[in-house]
């Protein structure tokens, strides 16, 4: 499947350069042992550089993404994760050198046709602390999302004001050694907007939540069409933490709340920042 996108999509120079200069070991056939692999990634690469586009990203502090194993850590919001998509790509295509960053799929993506394969052939994998504590020990980055479906599912009325975080990105930071970047998305709040979460219809289509837009029913199927909101994507400087992984939940919930708190006030920045949702 994606290697019939990468053909039928017109070549793209800077994601199939991006994508050839990644330094991951690879067996004969070409796969990785998560099950990425290169030719086919390049399919979703091409795809994810237009969405990339449409969105105007403006990127701050890439350099900050230190080499070897992170764990990324960005607000997250908007309905669909187009900010995964926006932050992997930047660290694709504008980190000197490009990066592959691993997302963690939550479990209900897998069960979606078509969508375990190419999660994984794009470089993704299922978001289980074994397998987020294995790539960080191979030197991976790993884009983590700590507030989870709360975060992407929020309604209008409580816009870039972020959940609890968990805690296990911070149990697996402390167990690997790993720095964590903290990121503020700025724009995906406003991409696709949701006044209400329809739980009965999460419920039937076994999805964390279902955002009703303030369009519908007027407009139809095309209220779930992202808005060309531009992102303002920062990048903090790398965080680094002390301490025993397996600590109680009161030690790790000061070291998650350091994070949090880091990225609330760059998100707060962003936001004063900006001249308007779409500039």
């Amino acid at each position: 499947m994606l290697k019939t996108l990468a053909a039928i999509l017109p070549d793209d120079p800077v994601v199939e350069h991006a994508v050839d200069s990644l330094e991951l070991e690879r067996n004969a056939l070409g796969y990785d042992a998560w099950g990425f692999h290169a030719e086919h990634c390049k399919g979703a690469a091409k795809l994810a550089h237009y969405i990339y586009r449409y969105f105007r990203p403006r990127i701050h502090g890439i350099e900050n993404l230190p080499p070897g194993r992170v764990l990324v850590v960005p607000n997250h919001s908007g309905q669909l994760p187009f900010d995964g998509l926006v932050v992997a790509t930047a660290c694709m295509l504008e980190a000197k050198p490009p990066r592959l960053v691993r997302g963690m799929a939550e479990r209900w993506f897998s069960t979606l046709p078509y969508v375990s394969e190419v999660f994984a052939r794009s470089g993704s994998v299922l978001g289980d602390p074994v397998n987020c504590r294995n790539l960080l020990e191979a030197d991976n980055a790993i884009l983590v999302f700590p507030e989870g479906a709360r975060g992407s599912g929020k309604t209008w009325d409580r816009r870039y004001q972020l959940q609890p975080f968990g805690r296990g990105f911070m149990r697996l930071a402390l167990e690997t050694h790993t720095p964590v970047v903290p990121v503020a998305v700025v724009g995906a709040e406003e991409s696709i907007l949701s006044v209400h979460d329809a739980k009965l219809l999460s419920k039937l289509f076994g999805t964390p939540y279902w955002p009703v837009p303030p369009h519908l029913p007027m407009v139809g199927l095309l209220a779930y069409l992202p808005l060309p909101t531009r992102f303002h994507v920062t990048f903090g400087e790398p965080m680094h933490f002390e301490g025993r992984w397996d600590d109680e939940d009161q030690a790790i919930d000061e070291k998650v709340r350091l994070v949090m708190d880091r990225v609330q006030g760059m998100v707060d920045e962003g936001l004063r920042r900006r001249k308007s949702v779409f500039a």
